[in-house]
């Protein structure tokens, strides 16, 4: 067991695509801790879908040992952290594990909005900070200019900014040696009663919750009696152990250190990520403070295409939390797709994640609604209440106003695109804030606006516009009263629940207009004429009509008088008449998936 004063436990944080994986690489391999003939890229990225984007998805703690230069050998805890701002929350929790973290910069991009947010969450846990710029192997890099922006924002001066590039290993070295310097070692009483920070968990099939836990006081051995204090679970800890990234069976964990912990419980209700846990009997009377509940962005329905698939879906979403502790979800019905979930997600790519995990991983076909952001509705009876989903909105006779949630925008843009930047911001009801220069070449650009201008294609458009120079943070502020009205879509009268959404009165002919025309290319024609409407209320905003499938009933007449085919005719129209008052729209499961991508 290492002593407290040999022990740092840091993580690595950055914008997306700056290189944190390919950094943490580096030192794994530098450090001796993976073989040359074991090392392959993005080595700490675990899922095939982080290999396939080139993202970090979820944090993964490994541990490496560096002898340093004046022959001492330290314990280096790592954590390499996502990027994208919709799992900030895995950051957050990542930081909870740490003492210090390595904020890294590419030295073409410079800092990004990101870069910004993850700082601003370091400083706030009270971690000690280690600038550095990467990728200074580009020949667009400009580590200079780069450092000057990292010391601009952190306070102090370029030089204490180190220059490394994690492609070549330039820089990686003196890396390591400030790792050791700069940052302070873990506290804690060492002879305390245990306290240890469950700070992520995922579900193995046949070992059960596999729990990830940092020690803040006292130390851990196997076969130890141990409680979970929010959940008040008395078990045995039957193995404990490191990452080297293999996984390697240790006997203790001592204060400071971070390993995994095995208990063979598979209730996955009863180990929850944020909890203590402490000996039995004389254990710890503090809990250690938690983190704090993240708070759903957008909310979307989830169903399985085969309704017999509803349990496995329930399973596999109780599963997915263990591991993502994001999630929120609970059950809904929708006439036109059957038994599902309304799921709460931190943002669209959160969303497109967790549905390809779901489909993956636990081989499952899936209809995801087009996503929404979540209201208040105040009464005139005085009472609010949220609204998840288009169909918990209440009629207009008793709705007073609705709240939508509005976010702080951070973007940073090269000067030249303020410009085209201002104007997708007005176009998206946004309302300027302060504007600054991190450098005459680079701008930070402060806005309030309507979360549900931000979820759709707000980021994909800034990229487009920007040529993929800006850069986009935002955090929750508060909820305001707009103008927004429940659109539904009609088909032969009749609404069909999971095409309706909350838009803006002004653009809600725009999404009506459009969904009716994919609507009408996408459902295949029918016996009748059916009528594809959208509604605001009463009042149709919006019509296309998919005409019949008509068959040739007077292709047996070859002569004769005109009466006898106005008859066959005639004839068919009654039966057309009838058959519209008894037929059911056959909408195909295509149709849907196709149609919701309309916004997604």
């Amino acid at each position: 067991m290492t002593a407290p004063s040999r022990i740092r436990n840091f993580s690595i944080i950055a914008h997306i695509d700056h290189g944190k994986s390919t950094l943490a690489d580096r030192l794994l391999e530098r450090t001796g801790a993976i073989s040359e003939r074991d090392m392959r890229e993005q080595v700490l990225d675990d899922m095939d879908l982080e290999r396939e984007r080139g993202i970090t998805i979820k944090a993964n703690a490994v541990r490496i040992d560096y002898k340093t230069v004046s022959g001492d050998t330290y314990q280096l805890n790592l954590i390499d952290t996502p990027g994208h701002v919709d799992f900030s929350y895995e950051v957050s929790r990542s930081l909870e594990a740490c003492e210090g973290a390595v904020l890294v910069v590419d030295a073409s991009q410079g800092v990004e909005a990101q870069t910004l947010a993850n700082a601003y969450m370091a400083i706030e846990e009270g971690l000690e900070i280690i600038p550095v710029v990467n990728k200074i192997d580009l020949p667009a890099a400009d580590p200079d200019r780069a450092a000057e922006e990292l010391a601009g924002v952190l306070g102090g001066t370029a030089d204490e900014v180190i220059r490394v590039s994690a492609k070549t290993g330039v820089g990686i070295d003196e890396l390591l040696e400030a790792i050791v310097d700069r940052l302070p070692p873990p506290g804690g009483d060492e002879d305390a009663p245990l306290r240890a920070l469950v700070f992520d968990s995922f579900y193995d099939t046949y070992r059960g919750v596999v729990s990830h836990v940092r020690i803040v006081d006292g130390s851990l051995s196997t076969r130890d009696p141990i409680r979970f204090m929010a959940t008040s679970l008395d078990v045995d800890a039957d193995e404990l152990g490191i990452r080297r990234p293999s996984t390697e069976a240790v006997r203790r964990l001592g204060t400071g250190e971070v390993g995994y912990l095995i208990t063979g419980v598979k209730e996955i209700d009863l180990i929850r990520v944020g909890d203590t846990v402490t000996n039995t009997g004389k254990g710890a009377i503090e809990a250690l403070p938690g983190y704090q509940e993240p708070k759903p962005m957008v909310f979307s329905g989830l169903f399985p295409t085969d309704g017999d698939d509803f349990e496995r879906l329930r399973e596999a979403l109780d599963k997915l939390r263990l591991n993502d502790s994001s999630l929120v979800f609970q059950a809904e019905t929708s006439r036109a797709l059957g038994f599902g979930f309304r799921v709460g997600f931190l943002g669209l790519l959160h969303m497109e994640i967790v549905r390809e995990r779901l489909e993956r991983e636990y081989d499952l076909e899936l209809v995801t609604t087009a996503p929404s952001v979540a209201y208040r509705a105040n009464l005139t009876s005085g009472e609010q209440i949220p609204v998840r989903s288009p169909q918990d909105l209440p009629d207009v006779s008793s709705l007073a106003s609705i709240e939508e949630p509005f976010v702080k925008v951070m973007i940073i843009t090269p000067s030249g695109f303020i410009g085209t930047v201002m104007e997708l911001v007005q176009q998206r009801r946004g309302e300027m804030g302060e504007m600054t220069y991190l450098s005459p070449e680079r701008a930070e650009l402060h806005y309030r606006m309507p979360l549900a201008e931000i979820v759709f294609d707000f980021f994909d458009q800034l990229k487009t516009r920007t040529r993929g120079y800006a850069s986009l943070d935002y955090e929750p502020d508060g909820y305001q009263a707009s103008d927004l009205v429940r659109v539904n879509i009609l088909l032969n009268g009749l609404p069909v629940d999971a095409f309706s959404t909350i838009v803006h009165r002004d653009k809600a002919y725009t999404y009506g207009k459009a969904m009716v025309g994919r609507l009408r290319e996408l459902i295949p024609r029918q016996l009748f004429d059916v009528p594809i409407q959208a509604a605001i209320g009463t009042r149709i905003i919006s019509r296309e009509t998919i005409k019949a499938r008509r068959k040739d009933v007077t292709a047996k007449c070859y002569g004769g008088d005109i009466t006898r085919k106005r008859k066959l005719l005639e004839r068919q129209k009654a039966g057309k008449r009838r058959m519209k008052m008894v037929g059911q729209v056959e909408v195909p499961q295509e149709a849907f998936v196709a149609a919701l991508k309309l916004e997604t």
